[in-house]
């Protein structure tokens, strides 16, 4: 499905993300159609749909009781030749945990859009009766995974089926994981008709896809918040309360931003357990260009490798691109131990957010080789002012406004001699707006300007005999308030 799609009307929002979103094309799935469940001859098929089942199962048992819904899960343990509709039930409605979002939310939908399409599952949003805006992930039918499962095994209803525990899957883990780095899920649809006619429906926080080009535009303080809580992410994972997991479809379209914050969005690669192995030779982590060994332990798996594999994915993928690059100086030593670790997994997750939370504290903490206040002497200070900053040319990169200079610091000495390193700029303000870090932001300007009042600001203007900053005399003006 290509473009946007737009639905009006409650009852043709409903009937549009269930016909249109979650069927297969033009089959329809009704008690005529010959399902896999009753073919013999699509044995390799059956064993795919109960081997997810059987993973399906583990999830829901993690889940029991959680909610105080002691029925989420029935009580069965199929095997093949026991497979059949009963076997094969999912949670209904009815199932869902209280306080969240159910089916009949989906009916009173408004504003769909498209938002994306992937492999497996297909992405729109919608506003709920609140305002609040949700993304929807449900079988994507015109898929690459369901088109390839048609082709080879010729079975629509057998292939909706497996593409759906997939999404099961991924509910599952979003209701049994709950960290700030994971989206957050806020409610789900199962709807039941024949027994291949099972539509799920997750309905998710929306974020924002993550830009790599656009975030490498953007000061080093949000890049290094990116990398922070990407660390605290693969720290939770690997400790999480099934285990160490890792994320298999690791890069960069899997997570999204909300309100600025990283948070993975797809969970349904996610691997559950390590590799098992019978000798050190089977623990082998390949990766494009490098290839890292580990050893097998005695319980028969590579110890470790869940971690690892988020580790080098996250160095690869992240911190490569937004990690070095415009860094403070005084942090770069600390920032090259990090990349060098990082790219030879030498330390494991734990080190590596030890080494990122020093980084964080060093940087708040904004020592500095420079100890000698300057804006006393070299600026003239107004207080309860800021400054009009229309026509204003001085720019400087990154900066958190690209069409001006607006940069943060520790303090204002620390804006004078940024602004002491540019002949071109005249002045700087600074108002008690601060960065996720507690660092106050500052505006630089160039050209001539008006005051405004404002009570929480304060303008710095450099003086016109300053002795080290030289200035062109057209430079100076007589400042009258």
């Amino acid at each position: 499905m290509k473009g946007h799609i737009i639905f009006s009307g409650a009852a043709l929002i409903f009937i549009a993300i269930y016909l249109k979103c979650s069927t297969t094309g033009t089959k329809s799935y009704n008690d005529k159609q010959k399902s896999l469940l009753l073919i013999q001859h699509h044995n390799g098929l059956r064993q795919e749909i109960l081997k997810r089942h059987k993973d399906l199962i583990k999830f829901y048992k993690s889940l029991r009781g959680e909610f105080g819904v002691e029925h989420i899960l029935p009580e069965v343990d199929p095997d093949l030749n026991a497979l059949s509709e009963r076997n094969l039930h999912v949670p209904t409605d009815k199932r869902v945990p209280k306080g969240s979002l159910g089916c009949e939310d989906l009916v009173h939908l408004t504003e769909i859009n498209y938002v994306g399409s992937g492999f497996t599952k297909l992405v729109l949003k919608g506003t709920l009766l609140d305002g609040t805006t949700v993304a929807l992930k449900s079988v994507h039918a015109e898929g690459n995974d369901m088109k390839q499962c048609i082709q080879l095994h010729g079975d629509h209803a057998g292939c909706h089926r497996l593409a759906t525990y997939k999404l099961q899957k991924e509910v599952a883990l979003l209701q049994i994981l709950r960290h700030p780095g994971i989206i957050q899920l806020h409610g789900q649809c199962y709807h039941n008709g024949a027994a291949s006619d099972i539509r799920v429906t997750a309905m998710l926080e929306l974020g924002s896809p993550l830009e790599m080009i656009q975030l490498l535009q953007t000061p080093w303080e949000e890049r290094f918040k990116i990398c922070l809580e990407l660390v605290r992410l693969l720290h939770y994972l690997a400790n999480s309360p099934l285990g160490s997991l890792a994320l298999l479809d690791f890069q960069p379209q899997q997570f999204v931003l909300v309100d600025g914050s990283l948070k993975v969005t797809d969970m349904d690669d996610a691997a559950t357990e390590e590799l098992t192995c019978l000798q050190d030779e089977d623990c082998t982590l390949g990766f494009p260009s490098r290839t890292f060994a580990i050893k097998c332990s005695a319980a028969g798996t590579c110890a470790g490798a869940n971690e690892k594999k988020n580790l080098y994915n996250a160095y690869r993928f992240f911190f490569t691109y937004l990690l070095p690059h415009a860094s403070p100086p005084e942090l770069q030593p600390m920032l090259s131990d990090i990349m060098n670790a990082t790219g030879n997994l030498r330390l494991g997750i734990n080190e590596t957010l030890e080494a990122f939370e020093n980084v964080l504290n060093l940087y708040k903490s904004a020592k500095n080789p420079f100890s000698e206040p300057t804006y006393h002497k070299e600026y003239i200070v107004w207080d309860g002012y800021r400054v009009n900053e229309t026509g204003n040319n001085f720019t400087c990169w990154p900066s958190y406004n690209h069409l001006g200079c607006l940069l943060s610091v520790h303090s204002a000495d620390e804006a004078a001699r940024f602004c002491a390193r540019h002949a071109n700029c005249r002045s700087f303000v600074i108002g008690q707006e601060k960065t996720w870090t507690g660092r106050l932001l500052a505006s630089f300007t160039s050209r001539s300007f008006e005051f405004i009042p404002d009570v929480n600001s304060r303008v710095f203007i450099k003086r016109c005999n300053s002795s080290r900053q030289r200035v062109r005399p057209n430079q100076c003006v007589d400042l009258v308030k």
